[in-house]
């Protein structure tokens, strides 16, 4: 009997993890759909077909919900735009950038109301996002073979990210650039960036390509 007990738990936490996924993905489903002041928790918990009693269980309130959602879709676009290795070097900025801008065209409405706080300024929200734009800064730099070390290309990275966010929440808002003129602009921007970090750190062991057409 006790020996069943761990293969018995095992199951119990599986099922748990997988129903908890489920909630997350309708959520983000839903607040992409609709802005966080529209969806309720008598909505989700009609949407997933389970008890309000459930949702409160797994996540304490609507709140905390949201947030849990937040931390989800970022671990998504952290997933979905990680390095192909497979690429040549030249053309894995533009991958991730592409895979980027999927991600906000998929979750319009949940990108929209991350960018502009759609809970108010909510810390918790604020410090997800701050951790996401870490992780993509850090993977910039081991792209380039430098450390955090190197404050000019840290900064320059964490300011290009700056510029990829209002780039997709400009074209949401008015949607009158084409995505390539906006993949254009926002690699001939890093670009950019990247030479005059170059210029200010040229100790730098970085090369970069020529200019990108």
């Amino acid at each position: 009997m006790m020996r069943g007990m761990p293969e018995a738990q095992t199951r119990t936490r599986l099922q748990v993890d997988e129903r908890r996924a489920q909630l997350l993905a309708l959520g983000l489903r839903l607040f992409s759909e609709r802005s966080y002041d529209e969806v309720s928790i008598d909505d989700i918990a009609r949407e997933a077909g389970v008890s309000k009693g459930l949702l409160y269980h797994y996540f304490g309130g609507k709140r905390a919900f949201y947030v849990a959602c937040v931390e989800n879709a970022a671990g998504l676009l952290l997933a979905r735009i990680a390095p192909d290795l497979t690429l040549p070097e030249s053309e894995r900025a533009r991958a991730g950038l592409e895979a980027y801008l999927d991600f906000v065209e998929e979750h319009e409405a949940a990108y929209m109301a991350l960018m502009r706080s759609g809970i108010g300024n909510d810390p918790e929200v604020a410090a997800i996002l701050e951790r996401t734009r870490t992780v993509i800064v850090r993977r910039m730099l081991d792209g380039m073979g430098l450390d955090e070390s190197r404050a000019v290309f840290r900064t320059a990275a964490r300011s290009w990210i700056g510029q990829v966010e209002a780039a997709s929440v400009d074209r949401l808002d008015h949607r009158d650039l084409s995505r390539e003129s906006v993949v254009r602009l926002l690699i001939g921007a890093l670009w950019g960036t990247l030479m005059m970090a170059k210029t200010l750190d040229p100790d730098a062991d970085i090369v970069l390509g020529p200019t990108p057409s």
